[in-house]
């Protein structure tokens, strides 16, 4: 359940329980009554309609007069464009991803990590994996992806097992659910530079990622490829695609100020 915050001093208030309401609506339920917002943020019904107006006057919210639905307004489209557009990572690898996606007919996605999940910058369709929805600002597992497994693969035991815990939820029978089963995967990730998934997140579909660093050489975001197994055929293609996604992530990790070379020649 969303609930409000407790009233704050000076005027926060009003605000918070604004937010409460937008954060009331999500990927599964795009579309709120006022008496949903109500139960789920534990406010009045006054004060939910009143703020429900202010947002929906000031483009926050929609409402459809018929169904007496309200969803997300266009107003957040430009707040997320303006974040996305301050963010170096997006703005080095909008491009790079989208020029993979084209070359190889598969779906492209860049990540980075919030907390104890990844959160999707980019995403690009192939034509051989065709989506009917963006992946943008979508969040996803950790441990169940390949986009998850390269962000965590500089990260030691102790902080994994933090972020993810010992006992892992499973999404297919292929979900790795224990934490020494992630680790040896994130063994792997560091020896070969790049991450696999197959069938554990969704069945039918498998990725490659691999790990996009900055200037500190701290990996703070990854690349993938992904489609139906079909088409991403990693029996025959795991290497070649294995080299594409480190080729791409170092290509955008150069331009984020990584140099491999002079931080090699720094710890000689």
């Amino acid at each position: 359940m969303v609930r409000a915050a407790g009233k704050e001093p000076g005027g926060t208030q009003s605000i918070e329980r604004a937010l409460s309401l937008l954060d009331a609506f999500t990927e599964e339920h795009p579309e709120r009554r006022v008496s949903e917002l109500v139960q789920l943020t534990g406010l009045g019904q006054s004060t939910v309609s009143r703020l429900v107006g202010a947002l929906e006057a000031l483009g926050f919210l929609a409402h459809d007069p018929r169904s007496g639905l309200y969803r997300i307004g266009r107003r957040t489209i430009s707040l997320s464009s303006l974040a996305l557009n301050q963010s170096a990572v997006f703005r080095q690898s909008r491009q790079v991803a989208q020029n993979l996606a084209a070359e190889l007919g598969l779906g492209t996605n860049v990540a980075e990590r919030l907390d104890d999940r990844l959160f999707y910058l980019c995403h690009f369709e192939g034509r051989q994996a065709p989506r009917n929805f963006t992946m943008v600002g979508r969040g996803g597992p950790l441990h169940a992806t390949g986009l998850g497994k390269a962000l965590l693969s500089d990260s030691d035991p102790d902080e994994v097992i933090e972020l993810v815990g010992k006992t892992l939820p499973g999404f297919t029978p292929k979900t790795l659910t224990r934490s020494a089963d992630l680790l040896k995967a994130l063994e792997e990730v560091r020896s070969r530079g790049y991450a696999t998934e197959i069938e554990e997140l969704a069945f039918g579909r498998a990725c490659v990622a691999a790990p996009i660093r900055d200037q500190t050489s701290r990996v703070v975001a990854a690349i993938s490829v992904s489609g139906p197994l079909s088409a991403i055929d990693l029996g025959r293609r795991q290497d070649e695609l294995g080299t594409l996604v480190i080729e791409h992530a170092d290509q955008i990790s150069t331009a984020l100020g990584y140099n491999s070379v002079s931080l090699g020649a720094a710890r000689v």
